[in-house]
């Protein structure tokens, strides 16, 4: 038996007023607006970045780092740079790669110098909050790592780190500390532990107050013998 001819499908219709049809187009241009608005962001970022890099490395070098910090008003060593190579999470010390840069001043929306600088400006801000300032301390330490396998950064290095970001909270506990550091003959370089409990030391002990330095809490031995030699200090006053 011969099947049935099957009826034609009535044409489909839209069920959406004309009057909408203007809205959905506008929908579609909005929806498409951030992506251009990116790549020109990007656009902008590439174009500082190339301004700056070395073209023969394919990155910002200490040369181009330099020119940078002169443009920004910044001095390169300045803690804000320090954030701002924290920021980018930038590997090499004295270096920024192309995605570093990028990453870094997208996250910080800036694409332009002036926009830098205002960014620059405030980049302290970026640290003010405890569970940033311990990530940014640790970061401070290995971005002194600049040999492979490293793990250890020399007295001289420490001690301009303690200044670069410590001193503006600890000024009297920076200066003690950097004096010992450099008379004594114990260590010659520290890691990444010593680095930490410097920070904690800081925090938990009173200067004024020594008898509060409990060597029992598992502090490392250069901070057991910095506070005897405070005692010492303190006794021939």
């Amino acid at each position: 038996m011969p099947r049935p001819k099957r009826k034609a499908a009535p044409p489909i219709t839209s069920d959406v007023d004309s009057s909408l049809r203007p809205v959905i187009i506008s929908f579609h241009v909005i929806i498409s607006e951030p992506k251009k608005a990116t790549t020109k962001q990007f656009d902008r970022i590439d174009n500082l970045f190339e301004s700056y890099a070395n073209k023969s490395l394919g990155l910002i070098d200490p040369d181009g780092i330099v020119a940078f910090c002169k443009d920004v008003h910044v001095d390169h060593t300045d803690v804000r740079m320090l954030i701002l190579a924290w920021k980018m999470k930038a590997e090499k010390q004295g270096y920024f790669s192309k995605d570093e840069w990028r990453k870094g001043l997208k996250c910080l929306g800036a694409d332009t110098l002036p926009k830098l600088r205002k960014v620059i400006g405030g980049l302290q801000k970026e640290v003010m909050v405890q569970e940033c300032f311990e990530d940014f301390y640790s970061y401070a330490f290995q971005y002194c790592l600049t040999e492979d396998k490293q793990r250890s950064v020399d007295i001289e290095t420490i001690c301009e780190l303690l200044n670069v970001v410590l001193r503006s909270d600890f000024p009297t506990q920076v200066n003690l500390l950097t004096e010992y550091l450099k008379v004594q003959n114990d260590y010659r370089a520290l890691n990444i532990d010593h680095w930490r409990n410097f920070y904690r030391f800081f925090k938990e002990v009173s200067l004024s107050d020594l008898l509060s330095y409990d060597s029992s809490q598992a502090w490392p031995v250069i901070l057991d013998n910095f506070v005897e030699w405070l005692k010492e200090k303190q006794e021939k006053i």
